[in-house]
């Protein structure tokens, strides 16, 4: 998974990753400092995908992770919502290194 780019929307910032190991071959985030605005996953189930980003919307990213790290997805080790959780693990990561 890596950051593919971010930009400037309004207050916001939206930044692009690429996951693995799942069917979304894309995640677009929506982040404002500590908090997610919205969530759009390209490619996979539209449904659950949907609903993931209905239910993180306004959520601190702090309890995204903590709520969605370590979800699996059948036998494989991640899922759609796991690789939401790295995404904004890689995130906070970057953002550290800014300040």
């Amino acid at each position: 998974m890596s950051i593919l780019k971010n930009r400037k929307g309004g207050k916001a910032m939206q930044y692009e990753f690429r996951p693995s190991g799942v069917c979304s071959s894309k995640i677009v985030l929506d982040v404002d400092g500590d908090t997610v605005q919205q969530v759009q996953f390209v490619g996979g189930c539209s449904g659950n995908s949907q609903g993931i980003g209905v239910l993180v919307q306004g959520m601190k990213i702090d309890d995204v992770i903590r709520r969605l790290r370590g979800i699996r997805c059948g036998r494989r080790n991640t899922s759609c919502p796991d690789q939401l959780a790295q995404a904004l693990l890689l995130y906070q990561s970057k953002n550290e290194t800014k300040n």
